[in-house]
């Protein structure tokens, strides 16, 4: 297991002011390493979209610490203008939904981000096909996403996150759309990228039957974040 990848502390946030103030997160204080699966297990309106956005630079916290590998990034403000830049250097993100471009190609897609990073075509291209091998869709780079299975489009879009070189992963729900095989190879996927390529992967998961397959779980209990061995039976409501 690596060094610190994410680590926060007393993570705060609130939405509102006044009588209508919403308190998601308070005091959470966290970390995960280089290297670790990690599943993020909440009831539905504990925060655990908002707690993935404020990691990934996304949404402002209202206080608190997070440092991403060694970067002090946010401590009660960001520490950089430059937030879009950290997204896109140092973090992935995977949805749901896949949201690739529809009248893009597979290569163009997963192309997209390392060349707006400043990637020579070539050079973009090169690392596209080895994740598009890596994934065994390389027989697909020219098709439209429209030609391929949600489980193919689901690994498009993990190899997109991938283009960047990051050193987080935040995957909201990956395997909603998905059936069970198919949930299994997403989860088998993002573990063994989260071992080969030493990166920290943080999946937030409805579906109790994926934890097995993770190093850890993070559950939202009484808005703090609390760490749990796995497997545990954890109620899932």
């Amino acid at each position: 297991m690596g060094k610190q990848a994410i680590k926060a502390e007393n993570l705060v946030k609130h939405f509102g002011k006044g009588e209508s103030l919403v308190e998601v997160i308070d005091g959470a204080s966290f970390q995960v390493n280089k290297g670790e699966l990690v599943a993020l297990v909440a009831p539905s309106g504990a925060g655990k979209t908002t707690l993935l956005m404020m990691i990934g630079c996304v949404e402002e916290p209202t206080s608190g610490t997070i440092w991403l590998g060694d970067e002090k990034v946010y401590a009660d403000k960001w520490l950089t203008k430059e937030t879009r830049k950290i997204r896109r250097e140092k973090i992935g993100f995977i949805f749901q939904a896949h949201y690739l471009i529809p009248f893009l190609n597979v290569i163009e897609n997963v192309t997209l981000v390392p060349q707006t990073n400043g990637v020579s075509e070539k050079e973009a291209k090169k690392t596209a096909m080895e994740l598009l091998e890596y994934f065994e869709i390389a027989d697909k780079a020219h098709a439209m996403s429209s030609e391929l299975s949600g489980g193919q489009n689901q690994r498009v879009a993990i190899a997109r996150a991938l283009a960047n070189r990051p050193q987080i992963i935040l995957a909201d729900e990956p395997t909603a759309a998905l059936d069970s095989k198919r949930s299994v190879d997403v989860v088998k996927m993002l573990k063994k990228i989260a071992t080969d390529q030493d990166v920290a992967v943080i999946m937030v998961t409805h579906d109790e039957a994926m934890l097995p397959l993770c190093d850890r779980i993070l559950t939202i209990e009484d808005r703090k974040v609390v760490s749990h061995p796995v497997p545990e039976k954890i109620t899932m409501i």
